[in-house]
């Protein structure tokens, strides 16, 4: 092999001129930008264009925007549904409600129903079934925890007649309407749900931080946090039971 050194070609001296041909070559390519009808908009998968709470476009589905408009907010004071409720809403911690919601019916299917009854009776053989059902979160904890809650919210319907009953006392009896104009503003716990988790966690209920009770108090509208530029706002403002409800402010003033 021969050992003499090959000379390499050095670019031209800084010094020397450069063409303005030259000059162009050495522009960067300019970034093509993509029109905007070319951006997915969220907006386009509601059925109409009402003004919306902002979160309801984050799921980027018909289905998540329905929900907003449908059931998100509305008091619920039939137990199953706040059964339901109970059982989603713990099934959601560390995970998005859009990945709940596209559970929803795996867990009907697997909870008979949200039927308290019948899940307060399942046992180990039946969780480890349900750790095989890809139609719900397999998490073991979480399973355990739907069937604890199960069994204490009977002894809650047995002790006041109904979990409703017992729920809507923290709110006194009464929807909460907020006035908040930016979703930044809606907090993730209140006094109401800190002292609803509190007295839950008191009774063997799991996976009931206040957090998660207030995310279960706005879904069964015990909290109205509808945005007050959201047509769901005045919508949903006493609707249940034929009530007006009240400002949070109103509410810890009679609390008083």
């Amino acid at each position: 092999m021969s050992t003499k050194t090959r000379s390499t070609r050095l670019p031209a001296a800084s010094g020397r001129a450069k063409t303005p041909a030259a000059k162009a070559t050495r522009k960067p390519v300019p970034k093509v930008k993509m029109p905007k009808e070319a951006a997915v908009q969220p907006a386009s998968l509601a059925p109409d264009a009402r003004p919306r709470c902002g979160w309801s476009y984050a799921g980027m589905s018909a289905e998540y925007i329905a929900y907003h408009d449908q059931e998100w907010g509305v008091p619920v004071h039939d137990d199953r549904r706040l059964f339901e409720f109970l059982i989603l809403e713990g099934a959601q911690a560390g995970l998005s409600w859009s990945t709940i919601l596209r559970k929803r019916e795996g867990y009907r299917e697997s909870f008979a129903g949200f039927d308290a009854v019948k899940v307060a009776k399942f046992d180990s053989r039946k969780v480890e079934k349900l750790l095989q059902f890809p139609g719900i979160v397999r998490n073991r904890l979480k399973i355990a925890a739907a069937i604890t809650n199960a069994r204490c919210f009977l002894e809650v319907q047995e002790e006041f007649g109904s979990f409703a009953k017992y729920s809507w006392q923290f709110v006194g009896g009464q929807p909460i309407v907020n006035r908040w104009r930016e979703m930044s503003q809606v907090p993730a716990t209140s006094p109401e749900s800190d002292a609803f988790s509190k007295d839950l966690q008191r009774r063997g209920f799991k996976f009931v931080g206040s957090t998660i009770m207030y995310a279960h108090m706005q879904a069964t509208g015990m909290v109205n946090d509808h945005v007050v530029t959201c047509f769901r706002h005045e919508e949903v403002k006493g609707r249940g039971v034929g009530r007006k409800g009240r400002t949070r402010s109103n509410y810890l003033e009679s609390a008083r």
